[in-house]
């Protein structure tokens, strides 16, 4: 596991790794997640705009992601997308476990080429979601750009998130997304971290969090 100082070098913590498979009559998802990895990704949504977006968690969030799912894309792209985003939130909240020891706010601010897109995170116990993108286009290739929003709002309910994205710039779609995913796998990465100088206790005053 990684460390930011020697500190927590001779203490053992527990493998943060969930598996969740979530079936309804809509979709069959299943994520496995390592969040102490090194940015594999393997990711066969059938989405490949979300494919490519999820390789972007896993790569700059440095976490380890299988991601298979099966859904009615024949309708439209809707279920699968919500669904993976509940798949990997429960994935999360299983494998961070009772939230001990992690860093739990996060922060970051990507550029990508004209766009700027800010991320503030906390895993708080308490979901909430305020998203502040303006897309200017409804698609990116066949990919609905309002399925963003859809997508955050069920990792932030079924991970037990607070999550605040702003967009400071941008005018192409593309980007703006790209950068927003970005930013969210920093953030989530800082936010996942061990705490050296509180690693065996729970990061809250009241030293217990809503999970």
């Amino acid at each position: 596991m990684q460390t930011t100082d020697n500190r927590t070098a001779n203490i053992e913590f527990p493998t943060r790794t969930a598996t969740v498979t979530r079936t309804t009559k809509e979709t069959d998802v299943t994520v496995t997640l390592n969040v102490d990895g090194t940015g594999q990704c393997n990711a066969n949504t059938g989405i490949p705009f979300l494919d490519h977006m999820l390789h972007q968690i896993a790569s700059h969030g440095l976490f380890d992601l299988d991601i298979q799912a099966q859904g009615d894309l024949e309708i439209d792209d809707h279920h699968t997308n919500e669904d993976v985003g509940i798949t990997l939130g429960m994935a999360l909240h299983q494998a961070l476990g009772n939230r001990k020891g992690i860093v739990r706010f996060g922060h970051f601010v990507a550029p990508l080429d004209e766009s700027l897109i800010q991320v503030s995170l906390d895993f708080s116990g308490r979901p909430y979601l305020a998203y502040g993108l303006d897309i200017p286009t409804q698609r990116v290739g066949t990919y609905d750009t309002q399925l963003v929003r859809e997508f955050f709002m069920a990792v932030v309910h079924h991970s037990l998130m607070t999550l605040h994205i702003r967009q400071l710039d941008g005018i192409n779609s593309h980007h703006i997304i790209e950068a927003t995913f970005k930013a969210f796998a920093r953030a989530m990465r800082m936010a996942t971290e061990i705490d050296p100088r509180r690693a065996h206790a729970i990061p809250s005053s009241k030293g217990v969090l809503q999970v």
